[in-house]
């Protein structure tokens, strides 16, 4: 008897089981993290747009961010964005953001985290010189409110 018929069809049974990834990443493709990416694009964008209304609607009631600093006086919340972002973005000119996006990784409790590298540009005439680059490995934390992903802290 040949088994190695009987071993090909095993090892496409198995293969056909595994995890299946978004096409171009290796970020196991479910309705979460499709969400999520569409929630990081539509972030990615408001940027670039300037937009703070479109980033107030992607944060949950509960952001909050230390903007990178242990002084409370620069910290974000859903509350302060409205009154922080329209005079930082009209600061700016020209920004560009990419988004690289490296690890999702939802967990059972509603929240997940997403690890991306964040590549941007920017103009800022009259604080700045000359246009300005920045590169960072960065963390967003993310949590399901009525069904809809919403960002908890990373911005």
């Amino acid at each position: 008897m040949n088994v190695r018929p009987l071993l090909v069809c095993a090892l496409l049974v198995l293969a056909a089981c595994g995890p299946r990834f978004i096409p171009g990443t290796q970020i196991t493709d479910t309705e979460d993290t499709r969400a999520i990416l569409q929630l990081m694009e539509n972030y990615r964008s408001a940027i670039e747009a300037r937009d703070a209304q479109a980033i107030q609607q992607l944060v949950s009631k509960s952001f909050r961010d230390n903007a990178g600093t242990e002084d409370p006086a620069d910290d974000l919340t859903h509350d302060t964005l409205p009154e922080a972002l329209p005079p930082l973005f009209a600061r700016l000119k020209s920004p560009r953001v990419d988004l690289e996006i490296r690890q999702v990784d939802v967990k059972r409790n509603g929240t997940a985290t997403v690890i991306y590298y964040w590549n941007a540009s920017f103009q800022a005439p009259g604080l700045l010189d000359r246009a300005q680059r920045e590169s960072e490995l960065e963390q967003m934390v993310l949590q399901k409110e009525d069904g809809q992903w919403r960002i908890v802290t990373g911005i």
